[in-house]
């Protein structure tokens, strides 16, 4: 007897919401496995609908939302016909389910809530905890769960209400004087006694020195996964947390999921989520809990923390106002000094492609770009750059971006705000000294006064 044909599952087709495009740097156009998306003049998506084939992945990358997947009516027709059955079929399976299966989900609705670490450094709070606190927010929206802040360290109780006008509506507090430096087993048997006690079903920390360390830790004692360098999260509707990253050297971007342990962990590059508005009147509830460690458990002893010299090229670049990068065009690592003359003009720091610095001229720290750093800088100067995806990922969020390039049709000028084409060793070095000259102006005019 011949067996009835199954049903395949629309897919439908993507299509560009009318108006809502950004022109953020053809994200959408890279993440497409098929290559139906080409880009026109103004920076929006041309899909071909014979050749895409519904996988949603430019929906999920674009950071306006400007893309939607389009059903026929004989489709979605289709699409509530499946939906009725498959409902029948899940409670019958319901009621299949081996005891394993009843186990791991008994297990699984045992975590609920999404917890942010608030880091911090003698008592200041590192950006990407807020950042991560308006992600969490949305995670949390989707999961009809509490956003709570983890908050440790000395005297840092004040932490605990800025977290609440970040979005939190709890903190979890531990408060005590072992806490003051930063040491990876106390910060982590705390997080970890805290999860064992609150159960969350998802913990997010910064992608920072501090935040790998400390995540690494926390995952191995809790037997759970972790994801590293996150650039996008969501959930599904098994509520797994979807976390996005580069993988193979930035050349795709992998979805990883963590299925049968909790809580889901994931460590996200600062710069790369949008900062929450701030609420002055937010209110929350502090919940303190203490650590149960002396002195004497913590093998790591800190004798005297030494700062580093405060020069422009050890300043952190994601946390800079001024960026001024070099890529392939500069030719000769010698030719960066043009940069950072620039840079130290304009009280900025210098940055770089991932050509520049896989040819040596200048230190992975200032790398911008999907497997670099992610910045977003009032002001960003792209110098001899063409602008692959890559970079551009990793900077097109900035303010203002100027770019000077020879190449009048190299794809960074799409994203600029302002374009040179011309020769950056005759441009550069004029755009210094016209800066010096209205510094200079501007100080006399301020003595003569």
């Amino acid at each position: 007897m011949e067996q009835p044909k199954k049903i395949r599952r629309p897919r439908g087709k993507a299509a560009l919401i009318p108006n809502a495009c950004i022109a953020c740097g053809a994200r959408c156009q890279s993440s497409c496995p098929t290559d139906a998306i080409t880009m026109n003049d103004k920076g929006e998506p041309i899909i071909d609908t014979k050749t895409c084939i519904g996988c949603q992945q430019c929906v999920k990358v674009c950071p306006a939302q400007a893309l939607e997947l389009y059903f026929t009516p004989e489709e979605l027709k289709i699409i509530a016909e499946l939906d009725d059955a498959s409902s029948t079929q899940a409670e019958d399976q319901e009621e299949q389910l081996t005891p394993e299966e009843i186990e791991l989900n008994a297990y699984l609705d045992g975590f609920r809530g999404v917890w942010v670490f608030v880091e911090q450094t003698d008592g200041t709070a590192a950006k990407v905890a807020w950042e991560l606190l308006g992600a969490g927010a949305k995670l949390a929206s989707s999961l009809d769960v509490e956003l709570c802040a983890i908050v440790l360290g000395d005297g840092v109780e004040n932490l605990c209400q800025e977290a609440f006008r970040f979005g939190a509506t709890k903190a979890y507090l531990i408060d005590d004087p072992l806490l003051r430096h930063y040491r990876t087993k106390p910060y982590a048997e705390g997080i970890c006694a805290l999860v064992d006690r609150y159960k969350p079903e998802i913990v997010l920390m910064g992608a920072t020195g501090l935040g790998r360390d400390l995540a690494g830790a926390v995952a191995t004692h809790l037997k759970t996964g972790l994801t590293a360098d996150c650039t996008g999260l969501d959930v599904d509707e098994k509520r797994q947390l979807l976390q996005t990253r580069p993988a193979f050297g930035g050349n795709i971007m992998a979805t990883i999921f963590c299925e049968k342990r909790r809580p889901q962990m994931a460590s996200v590059r600062p710069h790369v989520m949008p900062m929450p508005c701030r609420d002055e009147k937010a209110s929350g509830e502090i919940v303190r809990e203490s650590i149960n460690l002396t002195e004497a458990d913590i093998p790591t002893k800190v004798l005297e923390v030494i700062l580093d010299a405060n020069q422009a090229d050890d300043q952190d670049i994601g946390e800079a106002e001024f960026i001024i990068s070099g890529g392939r065009g500069l030719l000769d690592k010698q030719n960066f000094q043009l940069l950072r003359e620039l840079a130290d003009e304009l009280g900025g720091v210098v940055g770089s492609s991932r050509s520049a610095v896989d040819a040596g001229w200048i230190d992975v720290e200032h790398q911008v770009g999907q497997t670099g750093k992610t910045v977003r800088p009032k002001v960003y100067i792209a110098c001899g750059i063409s602008g692959a995806i890559q970079h551009l990922v990793g900077m097109q969020d900035a303010d203002l971006i100027i770019a000077i390039n020879r190449d009048p049709e190299a794809p960074i000028f799409e994203i600029a705000d302002y374009g040179i084409v011309g020769d950056l060793f005759e441009i550069v070095p004029a755009i210094t000294q016209s800066i010096r000259r209205a510094k200079a102006a501007q100080d006399q005019q301020s003595h003569s006064l």
